[in-house]
């Protein structure tokens, strides 16, 4: 399986998913332009664990602030309060492995499929339906892009 979708300006390559997993995890290849950087948000029912494959992530979990380059990676237990940005110069990459499944029924729901014919969709997900999504899988947006957890800095 391989389908890829645009997510909030991020590239979402799906590898695998709960129809091929039995349910256990999703694992998907995300690419990030530099700057870039996911909502303040957790996951309640599922855990992250991110692999940078190129570029530079700057990860903020929880208290921690976790600067990643290629071959490093970030767990992040269900739970915990974090945002990640694409901080090196370029275009960053990492694969993501969700267990158990559930952030790839997100993708799938809200994100615009990539038919490759075009730039990066400037179009936002519906905000009923994204609502309705998070809350089945369990996640929660506390803050847009740019908050950081507790007292930290960008």
């Amino acid at each position: 399986m391989k389908t890829a979708y645009w997510l909030f300006g991020a590239h979402q390559a799906i590898l695998a998913d709960a129809s091929t997993t039995e349910g256990r995890y999703d694992y998907t290849l995300g690419r990030h332009e530099f700057g870039l950087q996911t909502p303040l948000h957790r996951h309640t029912a599922y855990s992250e664990h991110l692999f940078v494959l190129e570029g530079e992530y700057t990860a903020w979990v929880g208290d921690a602030v976790v600067v990643l380059k290629p071959g490093d990676d970030c767990f992040i237990p269900a739970g915990v309060v974090h945002t990640i940005k694409a901080t090196g110069p370029g275009t960053s990459r990492g694969l993501n492995v969700s267990a158990p499944s559930g952030f790839v029924r997100l993708i799938t729901g809200v994100g615009t499929p990539d038919t490759g014919d075009g730039p990066t969709p400037a179009a936002s997900p519906d905000a009923e339906t994204f609502a309705r999504i998070l809350a089945e899988i369990g996640d929660e947006i506390l803050g847009p892009p740019g908050a950081l957890p507790g007292g930290a800095k960008n």
